[in-house]
Order: C-alpha cells, then sequence, then structure tokens
C-alpha cells in the first residue's frame, strides 16, 4: 500500500514539473498559444540585414509587438508585424530598422505619425528606413570616403 502512494506522489510530481518546463519554455521563447489580440501589418525594406522572425517591434522603447513573418516580394524584404490591438498606428507613421548596442540583436522601432487615419489589419506602413550597414560605414572611413 505504501508503495503505491509513493509512485503516485513521485508521478504527480515529475507531471507537475513537467508541466512547468512547458510553461516556462513557451513564455521565454515569447511563443503564442492561444491566439493573439492584435492586428497585423506590413512593411516593405530595401535591406532587412539580420532581422529575424520574432524580433521586437517597438515604439519609444517599449514592446508593442513581434515581427510575424519576413518574405521575399519583388526584391524587397516584406516583414509582417504583429501589433497588440490597444496600440493605434498611424497611416504616416515610419517603421526602422535599429540594433540593441553596437553588435545586439536587430528590432523595428516605430515613430507615431500624426495622421488622423489609423492602419487596420492588412494595412501596409508606408515609410520604412532600412538598418545602418555599420561594414560599409567603416569601408567609407577606411578608403577616406566619408
Amino acid at each position: 500500500m505504501r508503495r503505491g502512494t509513493l509512485e503516485l506522489v513521485v508521478g504527480l510530481f515529475i507531471l507537475a514539473g513537467i508541466l512547468c518546463l512547458g510553461y516556462i519554455s513557451t513564455k521565454f521563447a515569447k511563443m503564442e498559444v492561444m491566439g493573439n489580440n492584435g492586428y497585423l501589418v506590413t512593411a516593405v525594406f530595401p535591406s532587412i540585414a539580420g532581422l529575424k522572425n520574432g524580433a521586437l517591434v517597438e515604439i519609444a522603447g517599449v514592446e508593442i509587438g513581434r515581427v510575424k513573418q519576413i518574405t521575399l516580394d519583388n526584391y524587397k524584404a516584406k516583414v509582417v508585424l504583429s501589433v497588440n490591438g490597444a496600440v493605434e498606428l498611424q497611416d504616416d507613421a515610419i517603421a526602422r530598422i535599429k540594433t540593441k548596442g553596437l553588435l545586439g540583436e536587430k528590432y523595428i522601432d516605430i515613430v507615431p505619425g500624426g495622421s488622423d487615419v489609423i492602419l487596420k489589419t492588412g494595412d501596409k506602413i508606408r515609410e520604412t528606413q532600412p538598418p545602418v550597414d555599420i561594414e560599409e560605414l567603416i569601408s567609407k572611413f577606411v578608403f577616406g570616403k566619408v
């Protein structure tokens, strides 16, 4: 009788551990398990230079979404952004790719616009700025073309 109770307790403990590990893994990876209450907008860049799926989308340093998908469209990078539903982006907002720190990860910084027209799911951010190419700047400096 005691052995069966001990095995049951150990089994429940292991099951609880597996559930906790799954929860921590999804939170750490910022995965969406239960849908999303935001909306999707697109931005087209001539180059994304290292931007990855899942990268942050920020306004004023505050996370408002994530990069959902990156595809090639007419030799340009088409980036689909998943934006928090509580945040309203104007149609004249500017999306620019920046780097956290000198060699950090790439993210998208949104500069809000002043228009009264708000973007909806499927709309496009018209103004974009590609990332600064550090290698190109160093090359120009070294060869005196700055």
